[in-house]
Formats: C-alpha cells, structure tokens, sequence
C-alpha cells in the first residue's frame, strides 16, 4: 500500500511577499497601533488600548486601528462556540451577563461515545463541563465588540486583507494591503485598486489560526516553540430545528477512526436553531479522509436525527483550528514593533473546546503592553517584553500548561490517549509529566486508499458545493489564485487535496489536479498540509452570519 508524506509536495512559504524590506509609502495611513485582525483577540485589544489612553491625558490623540479582511465585521469568524465570560466581566463591569451577546446558557450537558448506530453516554470528563457558560456566535460576539470599539474611537477598517509587514531592519513599522481588481492572469483589471499602507509604531497581529503574516514573522525571527504547532478541521452547520435542544451534546468515535482524533458537538442557539459540527486532528493517516463527509454522514446517527429531524440547514462553514497546546505556543510573541496574539499565537485548551477567552485576554494583555510601551515612547523587543512575562504568569499559561499533553497523548490512538488524557486530568498534567514530542502534520504519512464517494441528499446530507453557497461565498470567478501549489503532483496527492478541503477547491480530473480559487473559504487546511494560502482581494471568502 502506498503512501503520501504531504511535506514533499508543499511549496515554501512566500516570505519574499509577507515580509517587505521597505518604509510605509509617503501617502501611508498613519497609526500609533494597529490590530490585525478584527476577531474577538484584536477588537478586545483595541477596546482596552482605547479606555487606557481616554484615561491618559498623555497620549491624547493617540490613534488605534483595527485592520480586517472581511468586507463586514463577523464574516469571517467561526467557531463552536461555547463562551467562558470571565474577560467580558472585565472589560465591560457595567454590563449584566444577561446583556452580553451571548445566545443562552447552558443548563445541562451529555457526552457521548458513538458506533455506526448507537450512542452510549458516558460521564462528562472534568474539563468539558460547561454547566452556567454561555453558547453563542461568534460572528454576533465580532460586531458587538466591534460596535464598543467604534464607541471608544477605535479605527475600524473592512475589507483591507492585509499582505504584507513592512520592516526596517529587525522593526515592524506598518503593513501593505492586498490590491484588488486583478484578472485571473495577475494583471490589473479595470477595478483595480492599489494596496494602501498603513504605519504603526506597534503592530499587532491577531489574524487567527495559520496567519500567514505570524508565520512569515516567525520564520524571518527565527521564532520556535517546544513542539511544532498541530492543528484541526472543524466543519459546522447552523440548523433551524423544529423543537429546542435542551443540553450540549459532545460525541467521541465513530464516524472518525479509531488512529484521528477529534469528536463532535451541538450546541444550542436558541429555541429553534442549533449548531452542529465535526472536529478531526489534521495529524490522521488516511488520505481519504474528508471531515465535511464525514459530517455529512455522521447526521444519518439515530442521536443526530433525533435532533434534526423536520429541520433545515441554514448556513455552513469550516476553518482550523491551532491544536498544539502550551508546547507548541511560541516561545516568544514579541519582536521590535510587533506582538502576536490570540489564535496566532496558539491559545486554545483542546480538552476544553476554548479558546476565544483566551484569545480576547490576550488581546487585553497586549494592549497593556503597548500603552506602557508608548508612555515610555519606546516599542523595542524589550519595552514589549512585559506582555510574554504578563502571559506567561497568567491563568493562559496555567490552564495550558495543565493540559499541555492532552490532546498529544492521542498520537498513540483513541484507547490509550484516553487512557493516559484521563491521568493527566486527574493529575492536573503531573502524571504523566514531561513533554509528549510531537512532529508537524505535514510528515505524518497518509496511507492511499480508497473512498466512497458521498452521494447528498440535499435534505439533510449536501455535497461540497451546495455547503459552500451556505457560506455566503460571493468570491468573484474571474480572481487570480491565491493559492500556491508545490512540486510533484500526482494523481494521488490530488485526491488528497480533494478530500482535505471540504469546500470543493481541489479535485483530481483525470490525472491532473484542477484547482477553483473561488470556492475558498478561507479555513487554511490545505496550508497545512498542501498548497500555501495568501492573502486575495477584499469581498473574497465566506460571508459568515451566525456562526
């Protein structure tokens, strides 16, 4: 049987376009902070920058921007998402939990351990208890904060993907946008648009999972971590149902295999809407496993049709997710004029299923960073320092550290990483203690088999395509690539790409490798194991409501 070792066939990361050698242009948009990227981690961020310097008679006039690629705030947002409100309590005192933008609260939960056609329940380990946290959208949590930090004066700037640090020596000193309006041969078309720029004494990078900007920062640095950071596919749908969901629902087992690790979850999102998805590590080794048919089938479950059943699917989406825990954040997330946070950095507790807490404290951490930072009128590597040294202390890097091995005790397959995943728990990550090594997903080898093709119903099972015009992709046809595909491709590895992304960009037509740039998503799966996404126009990518 054969095998595909993804890395040989992975082009090298552009760095010769992420990180430009140059000044911001003499018409560049000037800031004093820039945020890039308007998720929860970003907009947390420039909220508390902003009620800092309205309290700093000092730094008047001080200007803070947020920079985001969707054209509206929220677009492009996606998660479970369960809410742990702690960080909302800080920033926002005088707001009731009530008030915050959160759906309901969670009044019970039932964890499930599945078969091709039963569900057997299981007691609820430790750290999925979510008993008083708060379901929610993430999309409806992006335009509340972005609403509060418009209010407290923050910049906010839609659709501007941004392309490009802009570095003078060791110094981060602003960003270039990505021009619009080319034509699918790379030369200006008749819309086009000239990337902008835009100077920032700090920029701060909060552009998510896989952001192609940290990865170039960390590579032109020389950034490390212990482990190299993992990563997941999540693939959900939003469902109007025809009775409410009580409790959280979270399955282990099948449909995925015994050697992947992941699991599901529904979650309510009202009286009549629940979210339902699929998680798997990108670290399996079959390369014809597809997470989005695997979703697709996993609906037919009796558990799941009981909860479905009269319902209609209303909206889909996916994006990945970082898996690697404490051991594989960044060993420093500061350099001259830059700081890294939120899912860029790596935040996220898998045992949990959090990670937008995280995100968002991290945002408020960097924000008290460079507001001393500017007092002080320096935004070297060491006047940004304190905010590694405030992470490092904080409850981040202690719920992290406790389940640094968790989810790499999987490596070893479902029985024995639950068995060992259960000691740690019970332990608080002493027994066992250490460092589980873990290697990138692109050198784990996938064994080459075969698969049966899903064949959609359009009720309750939808192919590729249809779940990609639930995700309100609008992407113009006539865009360039954005994607930049490696040596070597064999009929094999095409079917691969096929199967890893699960909104139909890739697929095998004879024995060559057809590529529909449009279709994109934006979940970067691919990034990590086949061809390297970029940055494309403004308008490009899903347009996410409720997710």
């Amino acid at each position: 049987m054969s095998t595909i070792l993804p890395r040989k066939h992975q082009a090298p990361l552009p760095i010769d376009r992420l990180i430009l050698h140059e000044a911001p242009g003499e018409e560049a948009v000037p800031m004093d902070v820039l945020f890039v990227g308007a998720g929860p981690a970003g907009l947390a961020g420039a909220i508390e920058l902003a009620r800092l310097v309205a309290e700093d008679p000092e730094l008047d006039g001080l200007e803070i921007g947020v920079i985001e690629k969707a054209n509206a705030l929220g677009e492009h947002n996606l998660s479970g998402a369960i809410v742990n409100p702690r960080v909302f309590r800080d920033l926002f005192p005088d707001v009731s939990e009530a008030d915050l933008p959160f759906r309901q609260q969670v009044g019970g939960e039932a964890v499930y351990v599945t078969t091709g056609s039963k569900a057997i329940r299981i007691p609820t380990p430790p750290p999925m208890k979510n008993h008083g946290l708060w379901s929610a959208s993430i999309c409806e949590i992006v335009r509340w904060l972005g609403e509060k930090a418009e209010e407290a004066g923050v910049n906010v700037f839609t659709g501007f993907p941004v392309d490009s640090l802009l570095v003078d020596g060791d110094a981060v000193t602003g960003v270039r946008t990505t021009p619009s309006g080319l034509n699918r041969d790379g030369e200006p078309g008749s819309d086009y648009t000239e990337p902008t720029d835009l100077s920032a004494r700090i920029t701060v990078l909060a552009e998510g999972c896989r952001g192609p900007l940290t990865q170039a920062w960390q590579q032109w640095q020389g950034v490390t971590s212990t482990n190299p950071q993992i990563y997941a596919l999540g693939v959900k749908e939003l469902w109007e149902v025809a009775k409410p969901l009580e409790q959280v629902v979270h399955t282990l087992g099948w449909p995925l295999p015994t050697d992947a690790f992941g699991g599901s979850f529904v979650y309510p999102q009202g009286e009549k809407q629940v979210a339902i998805g699929l998680v798997a590590g990108l670290d399996y080794k079959s390369a014809a496993l597809d997470v989005h048919d695997m979703l697709q089938r996993m609906k037919l479950h009796p558990l799941f049709q009981e909860i479905l059943a009269g319902g209609t699917m209303v909206e889909w989406g996916a994006k990945t997710i970082p898996e690697g825990g404490w051991l594989s954040v960044p060993n420093t997330r500061v350099s001259d004029g830059l700081m890294v946070i939120g899912d860029a950095a790596g935040f996220v507790d898998v045992p949990s299923l959090k990670g937008i807490h995280y995100a968002m404290q991290s945002g408020v951490f960097a924000a008290r960073a460079a507001y001393h930072a500017l007092k002080r009128d320096s935004t070297s590597r060491a006047d940004l320092a304190p905010y590694d040294t405030t992470i490092n202390e904080s409850y981040i890097a202690s719920d992290l550290q406790k389940t640094r091995n968790v989810r790499l005790a999987f490596k070893h397959g479902f029985y024995m990483g639950g068995a060992m995943a259960a000691a740690m728990t019970l332990t608080k990550g002493k027994f066992p203690g250490g460092q589980i090594a873990m290697h990138a997903d692109a050198d784990q080898a996938r064994t080459v088999e075969s698969a049966t093709p899903l064949v959609a119903d359009n009720v309750t099972t939808f192919s590729k395509l249809d779940a990609v015009y639930k995700s309100g992709n609008a992407t113009r046809d006539t865009i360039p690539s954005h994607l930049i595909v490696g040596q070597d491709i064999t009929p094999e590895v095409a079917d691969f790409y096929s199967h890893v992304c699960p909104a139909g960009v890739y697929e095998r037509v004879g024995d060559e490798l057809r590529i529909n740039p449009p279709n994109c998503i934006d979940c970067r799966a691919t990034d990590v194991l086949g061809p390297r996404w970029t940055p494309r126009e403004a308008g490009s990518g899903p347009a996410y409501r409720g997710m």
